[in-house]
């Protein structure tokens, strides 16, 4: 039985490795889309960019910041088999994230209801308005894309963690989650000052 179990481990550290391979090999072409996004801005709006609220924008960032911190709770609880830690901390990692996702769609984008009951979208800048909306709106809504997918793979960790799975020694799953998170944090960190806050402001109507 010892015997069984610790071939089950070391097949489980031998895939974890693979694995954690293959995540590095994502996250490196996922640097090459964000990159490019990244360099857009700069080609086309120069040293100029559009003049947006400027409220709203830092609290969606501290919102998102903030959820790091949750994720990395969660995985350090899991990895100490605290499961009532690991569980809060992804169901409030998942609420901020979706906080975050809504401010981008809501707030930033201006998504709301016409009389008619029907969603338009009519915020400071149209996504037709030039390169100013196709930057922003190419930025914002690749990034928000992926804190999406981001909530989902948490909510599904939450739902496998709540049914048993995971422990101290296999949760390669929440360490990949994680990473994944705070990469896309990451991103954004980088993105919100290259939007926002750096560069002449431009006045810019539909």
């Amino acid at each position: 039985m010892a015997a069984l179990t610790e071939t089950h481990h070391e097949s489980y550290a031998w895939k974890s490795q693979n694995n954690r391979l293959g995540m590095w090999l994502f996250f490196i072409s996922e640097s090459f889309l964000f990159g490019g996004l990244l360099v857009s801005r700069f080609f086309l709006w120069g040293g100029t960019r559009p003049d947006l609220p400027q409220l709203v924008p830092l609290i969606i960032t501290v919102v998102l910041l903030l959820s790091s911190f949750y994720m990395n709770r969660a995985e350090v609880a899991i990895a100490h088999d605290d499961r009532r830690t690991f569980l809060r901390s992804l169901l409030i990692t998942a609420l901020l994230g979706t906080i975050f996702f809504l401010g981008v769609l809501f707030v930033e984008w201006g998504f709301s209801f016409n009389e008619q009951g029907k969603l338009v979208l009519g915020n400071h800048i149209h996504p037709t308005d030039g390169v100013y909306g196709a930057v922003l709106y190419g930025m914002t809504g690749m990034h928000a894309l992926h804190v999406l997918s981001g909530v989902i793979l948490i909510l599904i960790l939450w739902n496998l963690g709540r049914k048993g799975h995971f422990s101290a020694k296999e949760h390669f799953g929440v360490e990949a989650t994680a990473i994944y998170w705070h990469y896309v944090d990451l991103v954004w960190v980088v993105f919100y000052p290259a939007l926002y806050l750096i560069g002449t402001p431009v006045a810019h109507g539909h």
